[in-house]
């Protein structure tokens, strides 16, 4: 289990250091140090406003101190934008309430010195807030969200695939991922092109990159359960399937698709997150893997059914083949390991040869018509 987790996490540091080096904020967005001390300006400014207007002091104690209490959000949490919207309403507010109450004749110049810093400093959060918008939208939006950056060295570094040694990329998410593969089929030719967490979607926007162009003579797909956590259509998931089947096939690949593991609720007594059923509803699983089955029969793909060879009695992943309810552990592997290399040997091996045509048999005497 320790390895495993110790995978999960070089997984996503991997992933986060790619974001944290394409995405940077604007220019526009206030980096805390200045942000923290112009909050506490702001609300400075506001309370002196009303020793210059005295009717202001009444009518905007409640917004003071709204934005009170804003700056104090801010302080917590400076990159979120929430506190920075509702300061600037409030700030809007107080304006509004300035412009509308009675002022003295003649206004006092210093009076005048801070409204107009109030004002700019309202323009300046308000792209603050809109910089900060976008700059948290791009964060959720990766450019490369498909992580076709994660092979693209080692593949191309790979070296041209031999006939003697046929070339299989086991295609997939965490599952994959984390198989040493070279430990469960030592001298094969086999690549493992696994990224935690992706998706089916995500699998086939990476598809050409790192399947196609690595010519292996089969591609092993295990896909699918990260779609049913995130509640991803099923007939998305359909769709992405035979979508995949179609690139490997239009290339000379052969598919080889593999059923969904269960998942078990038996270790969420160690950790909470390790109920994994109500994210990945064994029924949800069950059905996938009907249509699955299905689908590769119809079309004479080869399909892997790790499910049988890995479920209880109870319709979960078997307590000790997966120390976190969602992951095999080795023993989990050394069951899906021979099941994986019967289909893969099924799928590379050489069509018989086809049987000569035969001649058409001569007549000893001709027809009569």
């Amino acid at each position: 289990m320790k390895a495993t987790n110790s995978l999960m996490c070089l997984a996503l540091v991997f992933g986060m250091r790619i974001w944290a080096q394409v995405v940077q904020p604007s220019p526009a967005v206030i980096p805390p140090q200045e942000l923290i001390p112009l909050c506490a300006r702001l609300v400075t400014l506001m309370e002196s406003g009303g020793v210059a207007i005295p009717e202001l002091q009444r009518a905007a104690a409640p917004v003071i101190e709204n934005a009170r209490g804003n700056c104090a959000q801010i302080q917590l949490r400076t990159n979120r934008s929430q506190p920075s919207y509702l300061l600037l309403s409030n700030l809007r507010a107080y304006l509004a309430l300035a412009d509308a109450v009675a002022k003295p004749f003649p206004f006092p110049e210093a009076a005048q010195r801070q409204f107009t810093e109030l004002r700019d400093a309202s323009t300046r959060i308000d792209s603050h807030f809109r910089a900060l918008l976008d700059f948290n939208d791009r964060r959720l939006t990766p450019p490369d969200p498909g992580n076709l950056a994660r092979y693209a060295e080692a593949n191309r570094k790979a070296s041209a695939p031999n006939t003697a040694n046929p070339r299989v990329v086991f295609f997939g998410d965490s599952i994959t991922d984390f198989w040493r593969l070279n430990e469960y089929f030592p001298e094969k030719d086999y690549l493992n092109r696994g990224i935690a967490g992706q998706t089916t979607g995500e699998m086939l926007q990476r598809m050409k990159a790192d399947v196609v162009d690595l010519h292996p003579q089969a591609v092993l797909i295990l896909a699918g359960t990260n779609d049913l956590a995130r509640d991803i259509p099923v007939a998305a998931i359909e769709s992405n399937y035979e979508s995949m089947a179609a690139l490997a096939t239009a290339n000379k690949i052969k598919p080889v698709f593999a059923a969904l593991l269960p998942v078990s609720d038996y270790h969420k007594d160690q950790n909470p997150t390790y109920e994994r059923t109500p994210a990945r509803p064994l029924a949800s699983i069950r059905a996938l893997n009907d249509w699955l089955k299905s689908f590769c029969t119809k079309n004479s793909f080869a399909y892997v059914d790790y499910y049988s060879a890995t479920v209880d009695e109870t319709g979960q992943l078997k307590g000790d083949m997966g120390d976190d309810g969602l992951h095999p552990n080795n023993k989990g592997y050394r069951v899906m390991a021979p099941l994986a290399a019967a289909a893969i040997e099924k799928s590379v091996a050489p069509s018989p040869p086809a049987a000569p045509p035969q001649k058409p048999k001569r007549r000893l005497f001709p027809s009569i018509n």
